[in-house]
């Protein structure tokens, strides 16, 4: 019995990986991500790897597992990778209080994000 399979939602030549609650805002993030969307995948790793910020490390894993997914469930040249899609999302956002003069009260938001890498193997060019 069961269910039936549900159809891909990505094309034939792209993989993905999706990452849950990571912990940075979304704007912080997307600055990352906006610095590889489009590039080939050698490029994109090279940029994650010297880039100042902390948020990268957690990028470049997810856009690894993308490029790893492509090889192993995929059967996709890893050479001609590009990185398709970088999108962010938010996530949950942790309320911590902090005790401020007079009584009073300070909120402080510890947001978190979702990020999803989207790799796709480009045409042979002649």
């Amino acid at each position: 019995m069961g269910k039936s399979s549900a159809e891909r939602p990505l094309k034939d030549n792209e993989a993905m990986a999706y990452s849950r609650h990571i912990r940075t805002s979304a704007r912080k993030l997307n600055l990352v991500a906006e610095s590889i969307r489009g590039l080939p995948c050698e490029r994109a790793l090279a940029q994650l790897t010297f880039s100042k910020r902390r948020i990268a490390i957690e990028v470049k894993k997810v856009l690894e597992s993308a490029i790893a997914n492509a090889e192993n469930n995929h059967q996709l040249d890893v050479d001609r990778l590009v990185v398709s899609e970088a999108t962010v999302g938010r996530s949950l956002v942790m309320k911590r209080w902090k005790a401020r003069a007079r009584g009073r009260v300070g909120r402080i938001e510890k947001p978190f994000s979702n990020l999803r890498v989207i790799v796709r193997e480009r045409e042979e060019t002649a």
